[in-house]
């Protein structure tokens, strides 16, 4: 077995959500899911089937967003993984809801942060095994700090 760090390309102004999910429909599912759950929302979804042809499907309603969502699945190369690129919304209006579609399993990572995956590969093929999200923290907050993160809260429209 080999074990591989897989970076993610995130288009500017993006946020990611990995995922395992299974069925050909997943990609169609998805997609309502997400425009049904934020109008306007851009997104694209591309999901790496795991037998019969093993193709990466694709729905997306940005072509940027789609090309890079893409190129993230084959990059990962793990199948049943299903990797979310989205604008005009933040997982968090999104996540309940797509854990609520029956194809999705689990939901592996969601941001905006630097992403790599850690990958397994076997002569089988590839499965991912975890992420590193970001960068590891530098120390506590201070009071400082508390109102700044108060502060981009209410900024973003997520608290009063």
């Amino acid at each position: 077995m080999q074990l591989h760090a897989v970076r993610m390309t995130l288009p500017k102004d993006a946020n990611i959500i990995l995922a395992r999910s299974h069925f050909i429909k997943t990609v169609e599912d998805v997609a309502e899911a997400l425009i049904n759950t934020v109008p306007g929302v851009q997104y694209a979804v591309a999901f790496n089937e795991a037998s019969g042809p093993c193709l990466v499907r694709v729905e997306a309603n940005d072509a940027e967003l789609g090309a890079a969502a893409v190129e993230n699945a084959r990059a990962l190369g793990a199948g049943h993984c299903l990797v979310v690129l989205l604008r005009k919304a933040y997982p968090i209006n999104v996540l309940a809801r797509l854990r609520d579609v029956p194809e999705v399993c689990e939901i592996v990572c969601a941001t905006a942060n630097p992403l790599e995956v850690i990958v397994a590969e076997t002569e089988q093929g590839r499965g991912v095994l975890g992420v590193i999200d970001g960068s590891s923290p530098r120390g506590v907050e201070g009071p400082a700090d508390v109102q700044d993160r108060k502060a981009m809260l209410r900024k973003f429209g997520y608290k009063f």
